[in-house]
């Protein structure tokens, strides 16, 4: 894998553009962070040499000055909405960063619960932030928004919010994930701070789209993708175009709502500081790829990951055929095929030629490892044990774990546990493998080899357990399926 994103430079230019942004407003600045602060995957994916913390760094060196406001939408928490790179809901993912944050010593003052009205499950986890000393605020359906300006800037508009209570000069307005609104939030404070007197400033730190690389670009268009179910559409900034007489990237949401951010700076400074969603901005990712051909092949695998999730999504009914549509257009536009994502074509070979589901993984060597399915073991849980001892230099058909010691696994969970599957899964065989390890040097020297699958791509011919979903994921593997089940039955489970 190329390296196409130089980090140490990213975080330079990055600090220093966030430094002269704060230092243009008089002592109060509302940050809004795009994006994930924590574990931005998707960034590290479509960048190689992105790391995944690397926002969080900056932050740190500015931790004395700063303080951070977490924002989830009611609709989000009603619909148990799931962060998809770690499978857990919003509002779980929110706890865990209050949980970041703190280990780090950032300083989290409000939960901000936008978008409400009136939503039990909304009520529910406010009462549980409570229950946990953590101060919440409640901000509101505004009608219209964000055309109807001079409702949004009025009592009867942001007036209605809660005001956030804030204390330090920086205040970053991050959220569990995307369409939470974070930039509603902003400019609700903005309102209340200038009835209060105090003149702050926004800015905006947003990873993508990139806006000085072109609309069609691959690391914009998978942008586009990750963001599918949001309607998220990178157009060209109009308002740039007119002001500067250079083109532009920015997205829909940021086009709509820049009518009420000159609204609002109007009404607080007399003037508006930005003459476009894009002056807004602080991204200085554009400047630090240095491997366009590199990143351009990572977005593209990153657009059919994206693809192959949604079809997972629709057949749980987790998204509308919209979204599947969508993809399919942004995947011609990225001139791409499924060919393209070479662990699906091995995969899919295999399971035509034994007839039973299979699984691929592709090492950075760039090296196809297979694992078909057997009577001990699942596919994925062979292709994993087959890319461990790859990773290794052990021989295929070496025994790392003696078959008679996965027999009795298979009575515990069959005769005792009441699985119907007596294949051993990902989990079982990396427990088996760690038992051999302690008598077996290849076993040992395999069981080493786990780290070198981070960032690896796995497909599955077959939609696989919640078990193995979570192992494969949580060793870091990019992991696709066919949305189909192994079986038949109505109902499935991880037996």
């Amino acid at each position: 894998m190329k390296m196409g994103f130089d980090n140490k430079k990213y975080v330079t230019l990055q600090s220093e553009k966030i430094a002269k942004r704060i230092a243009k407003f008089n002592n109060k600045l509302y940050l809004e962070f795009g994006g994930k602060l924590f574990d931005d995957n998707h960034a590290a994916r479509v960048l190689p040499g992105f790391l995944p913390d690397s926002k969080l760094k900056m932050l740190l060196e500015l931790k004395d000055q700063l303080e951070i406001v977490i924002v989830i939408s009611a609709d989000s928490i009603e619909k148990n909405k799931i962060r998809g790179d770690l499978g857990i809901t919003y509002d779980q993912e929110l706890l865990r960063l209050i949980d970041a944050f703190r280990n780090l010593d950032l300083y989290v003052s409000n939960v901000v619960i936008t978008r409400y009205n009136g939503q039990a499950a909304a009520d529910k986890f406010r009462q549980k932030l409570l229950s946990l000393s953590i101060k919440s605020n409640l901000h509101y359906d505004i009608e219209a928004y964000p055309s109807n300006i001079e409702l949004i800037v009025s009592d009867e508009g942001f007036g209605k919010n809660d005001f956030i209570d804030t204390t330090r000069p920086l205040v970053v307005i991050t959220a569990p994930g995307g369409g939470s609104g974070k930039m509603a939030a902003c400019l609700s404070q903005l309102y209340h701070e200038h009835k209060r007197g105090i003149p702050a400033g926004y800015a905006k730190f947003e990873t993508f789209p990139i806006w000085d690389k072109p609309l069609r670009h691959p690391v914009n268009l998978a942008y586009e993708a990750a963001t599918a179910d949001l309607d998220d559409i990178n157009m060209i900034d109009a308002f740039h175009l007119e002001a500067y007489g250079e083109q532009a990237i920015t997205y829909n949401r940021d086009a709509e709502v820049f009518p009420v951010l000159a609204a609002i700076f109007e009404k607080i400074l007399g003037y508006c500081p930005y003459k476009s969603p894009t002056d807004m901005g602080v991204n200085m990712v554009g400047s630090c790829i240095i491997d366009d051909e590199a990143c351009q092949a990572a977005a593209k695998q990153e657009i059919l990951r994206r693809y192959y999730q949604a079809q997972y999504d629709l057949k749980n009914d987790r998204v509308n055929k919209e979204v599947l549509q969508k993809l399919e257009l942004l995947i011609k536009q990225a001139t791409v095929t499924k060919e393209d994502r070479q662990v699906v074509s091995a995969s899919m070979l295999l399971k035509e030629v034994t007839g039973h589901p299979a699984a691929a993984i592709e090492l950075k060597t760039g090296e196809i490892v297979t694992g078909k399915t057997t009577a001990l073991l699942g596919a994925m849980a062979a292709a994993l044990l087959n890319s461990l001892k790859v990773l290794a230099g052990i021989d295929h058909d070496q025994h790392l774990i003696s078959p008679k010691a996965i027999q009795p696994i298979q009575i515990l969970k069959t005769n005792y546990l009441g699985s119907i599957n007596p294949r051993l899964h990902t989990d079982e065989i990396l427990i088996a493998l760690s038992t051999s390890a302690s008598d077996d040097p290849a076993a040992r020297l395999a069981l080493e080899q786990l780290p070198k699958l981070a960032g690896c791509e796995a497909h599955s011919t077959v939609i696989l357990s919640p078990v193995d979903e979570n192992i494969i994921r949580r060793l870091g593997l990019n992991l696709t399926c066919e949305p189909v089940y192994e079986t038949k039955r109505l109902f499935h489970r991880s037996l």
